[in-house]
């Protein structure tokens, strides 16, 4: 995920990341799993990630160890908002 620098500061990326995740929680899904760079150019991406609670692990699918690469993943947990049907959003 990538915000134009126009944008960047104002929320865009979590509002996206906050829907992706309550998706997934809708659809059952217990684990996300992401990979990012591992270059500088890659911290604030891996600094946004760690703060929304996605941490380090090992490579996943079909992906190897690479030095290019990390690897996160976030063990999703269901919101009572969300176990009764409802959109817990907040900004």
């Amino acid at each position: 995920m990538r915000t134009a620098p126009a944008r960047r500061g104002a929320g865009v990326a979590s509002l996206l990341l906050d829907h992706a995740l309550h998706d997934a929680r809708l659809r059952g899904v217990k684990r996300v799993l992401l990979e990012t760079g591992s270059m500088a150019f890659f911290a604030p991406a891996r600094a946004f990630y760690r703060k929304a609670g996605f941490s380090d692990c090992e490579p996943f699918g079909t992906y190897e160890d690479d030095p290019n690469s990390v690897f996160m993943t976030l063990v999703l947990e269901e919101s009572s908002a969300e176990s009764q049907g409802g959109i817990e959003v907040s900004q």
